[in-house]
């Protein structure tokens, strides 16, 4: 097993994680993705779905199918 010293002034500041390299690189590139931040009208139209969906008013794939006018 390999050891390994960690420095006085690291191990003061705080928590230390040691990852290997790929999974460093792999979590500064989920850093790149531009994060979604909803406006306040999507935050509602989503409050207004959540409503709808938990008072059984959602429709299924296919009844939205046949409401729409849709053939195969």
């Amino acid at each position: 097993m390999n050891s390994i010293t960690i420095p006085q002034k690291l191990a003061k500041e705080g928590d230390l994680v040691v990852i290997p390299r790929k999974e460093y690189e792999a979590l500064l590139e989920l850093r790149r993705v531009k994060e979604f931040i909803p406006t306040r009208v999507q935050k509602r139209a989503l409050m207004q779905a959540e409503r709808n969906f938990k008072q059984k008013k959602a429709l299924s794939y296919n009844e939205l199918v046949k409401k729409l006018g849709f053939t195969n």
